[in-house]
């Protein structure tokens, strides 16, 4: 028998030894009140420790929230260093085109140059024979 069960078995032959006096309806009363509150004790203890679990749990999955957020808020930071390197890159290039179409619309080259980028299947420079050289004999 365990001890619980032993305890119990003796407080119940206890109380009525002690409650022998009384009239048998007060006893029985009396008793049950106390199995009541027993219970009752027990079923609160369970629920601390149901909640003292569900706190633990809810802690560590905070912990593992916040430490994301800490990864993604330092990607974040590093993004936007980037972001603003590249469009500073770029307004620097678009001034430097700019000064560089002022210059060829100011000296007029613009209208004399063929660009091979605008035609890239068009050479710009007809296939002339190289002359070979009396250095490399064999």
């Amino acid at each position: 028998m365990s001890p619980l069960r032993q305890s119990a078995s003796s407080s119940a032959s206890d109380d009525d030894q002690r409650y022998a006096g009384m009239d048998e309806k007060k006893r029985k009363r009396m008793i049950s009140n106390r199995e009541s509150a027993r219970r009752s004790r027990m079923k609160k203890q369970k629920l601390l420790q149901d909640l003292t679990g569900e706190v633990s749990r809810l802690q560590s999955a905070n912990k593992n929230i916040v430490s994301k957020i800490d990864e993604t808020t330092e990607r974040y930071a590093i993004c936007a260093a980037q972001t603003n390197v590249l469009r500073a890159q770029a307004m620097e290039l678009t001034d430097r085109l700019r000064y560089l179409n002022d210059v060829i619309d100011s000296t007029g080259l613009a209208a004399g140059v063929a660009d091979p980028l605008l035609k890239p299947l068009q050479n710009p420079c007809p296939m002339q024979p190289i002359a070979s050289s009396g250095l490399f004999k064999f």
